[in-house]
């Protein structure tokens, strides 16, 4: 059974891991900042709806808060529950990590259609990482003001602190993974 301590260390824990205050968090959570002080502390034991709203503040499942450590150690994603997202220009990312609470890391399969670009993506914090690895088809890939050609078997890494984005100008399908480590930025204390 999850003790009041146990519960407010796994909030503190998961608001430290996103670098948020308080009020930042009791904001997003829409609960008084005394409240969430309370519950982290152990002083208090929170509702149902108030622990819901928390976990929403956290961008976490509430199960995740309350379920047994044991239980968070392996987390499985079953191929029906992969978010698969259909973006505009007829190209499709798949999602197959899980979400794990303070672990910024995603590994994405993408697929674009030929002549397709997807686009231009924002420079992450400093030490955010990304591989890429090309299952099929060609892939450009553009870091800054550069250009990196892939094709089928082809792997890359990059720092990516920098302007990047991702292009098939081949005739045939594109699909690749890209594995990211993306550090999110520690909010104002």
């Amino acid at each position: 059974m999850l003790d009041l301590v146990t519960l407010g260390g796994r909030v503190q824990k998961a608001r430290h891991g996103l670098g948020l205050t308080l009020q930042q968090l009791a904001d997003a959570a829409e609960v008084s900042v005394s409240m969430l002080s309370s519950v982290e502390r152990g002083q208090k034991a929170p509702t149902v709806v108030v622990l819901a709203r928390i976990a929403d503040g956290l961008g976490v499942p509430l199960a995740e808060l309350v379920a047994e450590p044991q239980d968070l150690r392996v987390i499985v994603r079953r191929a029906a529950e992969q978010d698969i997202v259909e973006e505009p220009g007829g190209w499709r990312r798949t999602i197959l990590t899980p979400v794990v609470p303070g672990v910024n890391f995603e590994w994405i399969r993408t697929v674009l259609p030929p002549g397709c670009d997807a686009g231009q993506y924002p420079a992450y914090a400093s030490g955010s990482h990304e591989f890429i690895a090309v299952e099929s088809g060609t892939l450009r890939l553009t870091l800054a003001d550069r250009a990196v050609d892939l094709g089928a078997g082809d792997s890359v890494y990059f720092a990516a602190d920098v302007v990047h984005g991702y292009a098939n100008a081949g005739p045939t399908p594109c699909a690749y993974h890209v594995a990211a480590l993306i550090m999110r930025p520690r909010a104002a204390r």
